[in-house]
C-alpha cells in the first residue's frame, strides 16, 4: 500500500538521538552514528519525530510500505495495551475506579475513535479512556472530571478532539477540571482533522 512514512536523510543527520526519544513507537534507532527507521510497520507516519530533529533531517514521504502494525509496535516497545474497563462514558463512569489507579488517561470526544480510528488506537494503547460529547450530552463535565482527577492517582491526561468548533468543549472541561481539582497533571490536547489526521498538539493548562 502507498502511505505516509518517515524518511531520514543520513547526510543531514548528526546522530543526536532526539528523534529516538520522540518516537513513541520505537521505530527509530541510532546505528553507526545515524538515525535509521528500523521497520516500516513500526512507523505510523504521523511525524512526532519531525519537530525533535534540530537539523531538519526527517521528512514525511508517501511511498509503498507495509501497513502500520500496532501489535508489532507493542511487542517491540514492551507496552501492551491496557483494556479500558466498562463503562467508559463520562455520564456513566465512576469517579473512583481501580482502572484509574496510576493510569495515563485519555479524555476523548466520542467521534475520535471512529473518525480517526488509527490515530485513536495508537494514542489509546496503554492508556485508560473516558469519552463524552460536549454538544449532544449537554452536560458540564468539569466537576466530574475534577473528582476523577482528585480521587485517583492519574499520571497524565491526553485530550482528543475533532477540528469542529463544538469539540472544543471537551478541552474546556478538562482545563476547568484541572483548576477545580487543584492538582497539577501533565496534560496535552490533540486536534484531529475530519479525515483522521493529526492537525495540532498543545499543552493544556488549568483555566
Amino acid at each position: 500500500m502507498v502511505r505516509k512514512i518517515v524518511k531520514i536523510d543520513s547526510e543531514k543527520c548528526n546522530g543526536c538521538g532526539l528523534c529516538v526519544k520522540a518516537c513513541h513507537e520505537g521505530a527509530i534507532a541510532i546505528r553507526d552514528g545515524k538515525a535509521v527507521l528500523l521497520r516500516d510497520d513500526y512507523c505510523d507516519g504521523l511525524g512526532n519525530c519531525l519537530p525533535a530533529c534540530p537539523v531538519d533531517a526527517i521528512q514525511i514521504e508517501e511511498r509503498e510500505a507495509v501497513p502500520f502494525d500496532l501489535a508489532a509496535v507493542q511487542t517491540n516497545t514492551g507496552k501492551p495495551p491496557v483494556r479500558p474497563s466498562w463503562p467508559i462514558q463520562l455520564k456513566l463512569t465512576s469517579t473512583k475506579a481501580e482502572r484509574f489507579a496510576g493510569a495515563d488517561l485519555i479524555v476523548s470526544a466520542d467521534c475520535c475513535a471512529f473518525a480517526a480510528s488509527s490515530l485513536y488506537t495508537k494514542e489509546a494503547a496503554g492508556r485508560q479512556t473516558i469519552i463524552g460529547c460536549p454538544k449532544l450530552d449537554d452536560i458540564d463535565y468539569s466537576e466530574k472530571l475534577a473528582d476523577i482527577f482528585q480521587q485517583n492517582s492519574i499520571k497524565s491526561i491526553t485530550v482528543l478532539r475533532m477540528e469542529v468548533p463544538c469539540c472544543g468543549g471537551i478541552v474546556w472541561f478538562v482545563k476547568k477540571a484541572l483548576q477545580l481539582a487543584k492538582k497539577p497533571l501533565p496534560c496535552r490536547a490533540l486536534t484531529l482533522s475530519l479525515s483522521g489526521e493529526l492537525l495540532s498538539e498543545e499543552a493544556v493548562i488549568a483555566a
